[in-house]
């Protein structure tokens, strides 16, 4: 928001400077960027009238005049200006005057004597370009110093406000603002409500009463277009980085600034039967006041009229309903728009207007009829006309409601570590219209229609904070009680996790929980959950795996010349679930990506890809914290992003909460990846418990070992014969697979070779016992899997 420092000291007079002023209401929150002057340095520049105007004999588009400056002749100038005549006030910088970048001179131009110049906005540094020269008012006394007469030892101050002060985004605001740090009233000018001199309305029907509670309009016939705006409010425009375009424009722009409420004017008479407020109809196209044609979305609300759309609701005007030169008769527009119906769409649209940028931040639900008075009786004072009465649809059940909110004074203390007077506190929340009252533990306070960030009690508390002063509160060291925290034995701490991962070579990366959907894709079939205001289109949809998010992550830093990328998350994936609170299941997962060399280059070891194994020993090592790896169950993965003969599902008491593995070729290539990838990705839950170990004594006595080669098929698993072998006795105490052997003398089988241990903890066993299990698990391995002895 930029603002010029004059027009805020007609609403709160006072002594500061600009500086002092910047440096005030940035210590409260509203933190000023740049302060600069209103024009550029210069002298000698005074009010003078031309006279004569003629045509330069050796020039087609030069003037000779004869300029009163008040210095007792009349001076002779040279001119180029297109707007230059006869009778025109205009600023004229004389002999020995000091401009931006120029000193002026007596001069001969084409054979003519010029004594000065008569100057634009430009050469006074007031502005970047101008089509002519400055044109004074009439009564502009000549011989003043165009400083004295314009006002001119003003500051510009530009503020960088957060999104939730749209109430700074005008004068008002504003005003409000200083006049609390100063503990001053408030000056507002006074508003005039504007009889009406004629009886005609524009019929409204609002069809989104949602997302505009509130519309009025007025009609005004006879308005002059070619009227000029006075110059104090042209020069507040410029000053406020606005340009005079023409009286109707310029009063609804100096309402904006001014009461923070957009407005918008049609020509009435390019208007059809009525204005329909509603929501943008599928296949509807839009020309706008650019002259660009947009498409419009579903989800857009739009202002109609019995043919179409005639404007964006609160963003853009159409380019058929628009202002011209010829327009006489107007439909002035004042409307409510819930913020959650304009925010993201003038972005989606590629537009970014001073109405939308206030519309999507929220503006006062209760300023609109007052606007449309103000603008309605200084449109008549500069371009004359006849006003009809405010008609329009208004529906204050829909409007925002505020309810009572209240303060501690325990709490204020506690936070701000300073206990402030009573009698301060209600004066602060009084100053700021929060209508407090005193309760028995402190207050109770009520936000004003036009503060849309005031809801908690935190919010109450940062306002007496910010208005009390943070240089008032005392710097003091934080105090607080120490207490042994108690760690339960069984639940797996995220920093075990972390441990874990890190000692494997990881390093964690935090990702955003919104993503590139065309990634997401890759990963998964389900449709995620869509942002309505995306960042962007690759950062528009929720992750439903943080697979994807690493993904990107891992291509960006393979991109840079990393050979090898390790890299794990914690965090939530969010699945669509109807039953689930508001309709969205969060779950927390651990993920991980490994690309390009298993280990780094070193003389004595050999440079490999990373492989299934390496990714799956990761997630072994997780696994051990929980202290019961063996109850989770390896499982051909069924994932269609992952490598079907290199990646597995994991399953814990038959429900599946991860996969591991090597990425699909195709998806590998579909991610841009030209290396092996290992990923994997585990629900916290599954990991986050861990078996308490209980004692059991070594056994004494010694254990017995017996090697098996059996000849299966080959879509027979390992981890199948190995569970089926420890399931035949409590003595198996351990099978471990020792050797895989293929070859074409096996055709479609292959050789498992096992090694099964066996230990009784009470006796030493007999060869006998250990035959007959030998024998069991022969028979056993024969009759599930069709499986023999190898010879």
């Amino acid at each position: 928001m930029r603002f010029n420092k004059k027009w805020i000291d007609t609403w709160v007079p006072n002594t500061l400077s600009a500086d002092e002023l910047s440096d005030m209401i940035t210590m409260a929150g509203l933190e000023v960027d740049t302060v600069s002057p209103v024009c550029g340095e210069f002298d000698k520049v005074v009010v003078g009238k031309v006279v004569e105007c003629f045509n330069h004999p050796d020039s087609d588009h030069l003037h000779v005049t004869k300029v009163d400056a008040g210095t007792g002749e009349l001076l002779q100038i040279v001119c180029g200006a297109p707007n230059c005549r006869e009778g025109l006030k205009v600023a004229v910088s004389l002999v020995g005057a000091k401009l931006p970048g120029i000193t002026i001179k007596a001069a001969k131009l084409r054979g003519v004597d010029s004594c000065g110049m008569l100057c634009s906005y430009a050469e006074l540094g007031m502005a970047e370009e101008s089509d002519g020269i400055i044109e004074l008012p009439d009564d502009a006394p000549i011989g003043m110093d165009v400083h004295e007469y314009m006002q001119l030892d003003d500051s510009a101050i530009e503020v960088d406000l957060t999104t939730n002060r749209p109430d700074c985004l005008g004068i008002r605001g504003l005003a409000r603002e200083v006049g609390v740090l100063l503990n001053t009233d408030v000056n507002e000018p006074e508003f005039k409500n504007v009889t009406p001199s004629c009886e005609d309305i524009f019929p409204v029907e609002v069809k989104a009463p949602e997302a505009c509670p509130r519309y009025l309009c007025r009609i005004i016939h006879g308005v002059n277009q070619k009227a000029k705006s006075p110059l104090w409010m042209t020069e507040r425009l410029r000053r406020c980085g606005i340009r005079s375009v023409s009286p109707i424009v310029d009063v609804t722009n100096y309402v904006m600034l001014e009461l923070c409420q957009p407005l918008h004017s049609f020509d009435l008479n390019n208007l059809n039967e009525k204005i329909i407020v509603r929501m943008a109809q599928e296949g509807e196209k839009l020309t706008l006041l650019s002259g660009d044609e947009v498409a419009l979305k579903p989800d857009t609300l739009v202002i109609a009229d019995a043919k179409g759309p005639v404007a964006l609701a609160g963003i853009f005007g159409g380019l058929n309903s628009g202002i011209n030169d010829a327009t006489t008769d107007v439909l002035l527009e004042a409307a409510f728009f819930s913020p959650v119906a304009i925010k993201g769409r003038a972005r989606e649209y590629g537009l970014n207007t001073d109405a939308s940028h206030r519309y999507e931040r929220g503006v006062d639900p209760f300023v609109q009829r007052l606007a449309m008075e103000r603008a309605t009786d200084l449109l008549l004072q500069i371009a004359g006309g006849v006003a009809g009465p405010i008609n329009g649809v208004e529906h204050e059940n829909l409007l925002p409601e505020y309810a009572p909110i209240p303060l501690r004074r325990d709490r204020l203390a506690k936070v701000l570590g300073k206990r402030i007077d009573d009698d301060e506190v209600f004066n602060i929340l009084s100053r700021l219209d929060l209508n407090p009252t005193k309760t028995a533990d402190g207050f109770t306070a009520t936000s004003p229609s036009f503060r849309f960030d005031i809801a908690i009690e935190e919010d109450l508390i940062e306002e007496v904070a910010r208005i009390h002063g943070y240089n008032n509160i005392e710097n003091r060291l934080p105090v607080s009680d120490l207490y042994m925290t108690h760690e339960a034995e069984h639940v797996v701490k995220d920093r075990r996790i972390r441990d874990v991962m890190t000692d494997n070579g990881y390093l964690e990366a935090i990702t955003y929980s919104f993503t590139d959907p065309k990634v997401l894709s890759v990963f998964d079939d389900a449709h995620p959950l869509m942002l309505t205001s995306p960042i962007s289109s690759e950062m528009s949809a929720m992750r439903t795996t943080l697979l994807a998010s690493l993904a990107v992550v891992a291509k960006y830093n393979v991109n840079r010349q990393q050979k090898r990328v390790r890299l794990f998350e914690n965090g939530l994936r969010y699945i669509i679930d109807k039953d689930a609170e508001n309709g969205v299941r969060q779950e927390a997962m651990l993920a991980g990506i490994c690309v390009g060399d298993n280990d780094d280059e070193l003389w004595n070891i050999k440079s490999r890809q990373v492989d299934f194994f390496d990714i799956k020993g990761t997630v072994e090592a997780v696994l051990s914290l929980t202290a019961d790896p063996k109850a989770f169950k390896w499982v051909r993965t069924q994932s269609k992003f992952l490598h079907p003969g290199q990646g597995a599902d994991l399953y814990l008491n038959g429900r599946k909460v991860g996969v591991v593995g090597m990425l699909h070729p195709l998806a590998q290539k579909a991610l841009g990846f030209k290396q092996s990838v290992g990923v994997f990705e585990i629900e916290k839950s599954a990991i986050i418990t861990r078996k308490i170990p209980l004692y059991a004594p070594v056994s004494k006595f010694p254990s017995v070992r017996r090697d098996f080669a059996f000849v299966l098929n080959k879509g027979v698993e390992a981890g199948s014969v190995v569970d089926m072998i420890k399931g035949l006795s409590p003595i198996i105490k351990e099978v471990r697979v020792f050797d895989v052997f293929e070859d074409a003398s096996l055709g479609d089988k292959r050789s498992l070779a096992l090694g099964v241990i066996f230990q009784d903890p009470d006796r030493t066993l007999e060869d006998s016992a250990v035959e007959d299990l030998a024998n069991k698990i022969v028979s056993g391995v024969k009759q599930n899997f069709d499986g023999d002895l190898r010879a």
